[in-house]
């Protein structure tokens, strides 16, 4: 309960700061078939993030699945529509998990970049015993100056992984 009252003043600070010109990368000369959505110029970038573990809403909400999944990661983007993650989190079945990803996320939508984090998870019983597997998942994310968020859109896989949205607070430590 303690967690909920303080993520909630949070995510309520993170959405009414404003949003700096600078904040937002420049999008492409090219008009978009959707009406504000962008493509993102890949500009090299030299931006380092630490990640919180994330905070999970189960679909499937009579399953007693752990949502408080803490845990820390890190992001290194070295683009613009660009970069690598690696971290460690309790999951939703209560035990440990590593990951290790590349974000792409090449539109824009206002505020929100857009694409996917593909790569290695691990620590779920049900999936391959708990060994490593690939996976894709669609990623939104927002930065505000130094402070980011990231919203996973996890898809239900049978009864080996438990769909979801994820949330994960992200802190620039380094540009």
């Amino acid at each position: 309960m303690m967690k909920k009252i303080l993520i909630a003043p949070l995510l309520a600070l993170i959405f009414t700061t404003a949003v700096r010109a600078d904040d937002i990368p420049e999008p492409a000369a090219a008009s978009s078939v959707i009406p504000g959505l962008d493509m993102i110029q890949p500009q090299p970038q030299n931006n380092v993030w630490i990640d919180s573990g994330f905070y999970s809403y189960h679909w499937d909400r009579d399953k007693n699945l752990n949502g408080d999944n803490y845990g820390l990661g890190a992001e290194y983007q070295f683009s613009a529509v660009s970069s690598v993650t690696a971290g460690r989190f309790y999951n939703s079945d209560r035990d440990y998990s590593n990951y290790l990803g590349v974000y792409y996320q090449p539109l824009l939508l206002g505020p929100l970049h857009l694409g996917a984090v593909a790569g290695g998870f691990n620590g779920y019983p049900h999936m391959k015993n708990g060994g490593w597997f690939l996976a894709a998942i669609p990623v939104a994310s927002a930065e505000w100056g130094r402070i980011g968020l990231n919203v996973a859109f996890v898809p239900s896989l049978q009864n080996r992984l438990y769909g979801a949205i994820s949330l994960q607070l992200k802190v620039k430590v380094w540009d």
